[in-house]
């Protein structure tokens, strides 16, 4: 009854977010031409403006996203994955990261994937390539991240580039730091899992003793498409909102104070990243509104760490693995990912 009563409230929770949006757009230009309404809370007017202008360039990736990763999730078996990677455990490393640029699968939805993959005898250190390399390395995401920071007032390559490169190459340091702390070891997924832990994610098996019919399968993408979209949907319209205050209300003095230091903003924005939790096809709009305030630094690491490793996923992880190697995993995450992007801009670009 309690789990009932959860996931309701979750779903009543996307609803009111997506409402507050579709009232905020249809009222926007009544907002922007009201006088009177301006010169009381001009502010909040700009809060409007900066959101729905996040939620706007966002939606179409979102629904690509959602969609291509629903057609995986229904049409690709985890077998069939598992054939393209080689026995030996370092040489796996390279062609899981290539095949985790092919899923377009959030940080949260590979979450149980990745659980899948290790149950079937895929090693840890591979799935923990998959876990964070997925949710980065795809064309969703490298087109969304480009539409964002088109432009002039962007450094669209530095920050594109950066994003994909370190991506792939920290998603191979992190699984070798892995294999070298756990080995192949699967017994660090718990095998304690309740459905109240699981919520609203899916975890059936697609594999039955007869073949589900094609028409059967796309209702089922779209369920999943559905599903996807609205647990994407409020935490975009979250954190949309989120930044859309921070950017209005925060004192400028502070935010150019923290922003220019290369390591603090690092840290701040990385934290950021961490507790909006955004959706990784997604990300890149809330990022933009950063640019100029913000180094191209620490505007790196928020791209780079919030898919990986967020508020969201973390629960899920803790739900699927044992707390060990979840700790281990968040630890050598942030530690790679902060290291590597001082690295890389203080001596490189």
């Amino acid at each position: 009854m309690k789990t009932t009563k959860n996931i309701i409230g979750k779903d009543l929770l996307g609803f009111a977010l997506l409402l507050l949006f579709l009232l905020l757009f249809i009222i926007s230009d009544q907002l922007n031409d009201n006088v009177q309404l301006n010169s009381i809370s001009s502010n909040w007017i700009n809060v409007n403006t900066i959101f729905l202008s996040i939620v706007l360039e966002a939606i179409p990736f979102i629904l690509l996203g959602v969609f291509v990763s629903s057609l995986i999730q229904v049409f690709v078996s985890e077998d069939r994955l598992q054939r393209f990677l080689p026995k030996n455990a370092i040489v796996a490393l390279f062609p899981a990261a290539v095949l985790g640029a092919v899923l377009p699968l959030c940080e949260c939805a590979i979450v149980p994937v990745v659980r899948r993959l290790i149950k079937k005898g895929m090693p840890l250190h591979v799935g923990v390539v998959f876990l964070v390399a997925a949710p980065i390395l795809n064309p969703i995401v490298f087109a969304s991240t480009y539409y964002a920071f088109r432009g002039p007032f962007y450094d669209t390559n530095t920050i594109l580039f950066s994003r994909m490169g370190l991506a792939f190459v920290l998603s191979i340091i992190i699984g070798g730091i892995l294999y070298a702390i756990f080995k192949n070891n699967s017994k660090q997924l718990r095998t304690d899992i309740t459905q109240h832990q699981l919520g609203h994610v899916h975890t059936h098996d697609h594999h039955h003793s007869e073949k589900p019919s094609l028409m059967k399968r796309l209702k089922e993408t779209l369920y999943h498409a559905v599903d996807e979209f609205f647990m994407m949907g409020k935490y975009l319209i979250l954190g949309a909102f989120i930044a859309s205050l921070f950017q209005t209300f925060l004192d400028r003095s502070l935010l150019e104070s923290i922003g220019q230091n290369d390591y603090s903003s690092t840290i701040v924005m990385m934290a950021f990243a961490y507790l909006l939790s955004l959706c990784s096809e997604a990300d890149a709009f809330v990022a933009s509104t950063f640019a100029g305030q913000f180094t191209n630094m620490s505007i790196v690491g928020f791209l780079v760490y919030g898919p990986m490793l967020d508020l969201k996923n973390t629960f899920m992880l803790f739900a699927f693995f044992k707390a060990r190697f979840v700790i281990t995993f968040m630890i050598t995450v942030t530690f790679v990912v902060f290291t590597a992007i001082i690295v890389l801009f203080g001596f490189i670009l």
